[in-house]
């Protein structure tokens, strides 16, 4: 079946894939780095549970939305779950603005993917 795409379409795929890269890679970065990533951590967390399991956690989690993303399936849904993880990610680190001003950006990318789509 041929199917055609409008701009919106286009728009929302390249900000799925966009977002999808950006947890691919922070979820198989922290896999093989994980002492790298625990700083980015609540300390609240870490003093409950194991540092390594967190990230182990966290990194499946990164994968999941990764594929939820790129799925195309409900992702309405998806987006405001990437939206909100980038803001718990930028609030539970002010020491860390200096590398999560990024999430900034991302985040009001998943906003505006969760806002465009039907």
């Amino acid at each position: 079946m041929n199917k055609s795409f409008n701009n919106s379409d286009v728009v929302s795929w390249l900000l799925r894939i966009g977002l999808a890269i950006v947890f691919l890679y922070a979820a198989i970065s922290s896999l093989q780095h994980p002492l790298i990533w625990a700083a980015f951590l609540p300390v609240f967390l870490t003093k409950a549970v194991a540092v390594t399991t967190l990230i182990k956690l966290f990194a499946i989690y990164e994968l999941v939305l990764s594929a939820w993303l790129l799925s195309g399936k409900y992702h309405k849904f998806s987006s405001l779950l990437v939206a909100l993880t980038l803001i718990g990610i930028i609030v539970t680190n002010p020491s860390q603005l200096i590398t999560t001003f990024r999430d900034i950006g991302l985040a009001f990318m998943a906003l505006a993917l969760y806002f465009m789509d039907k």
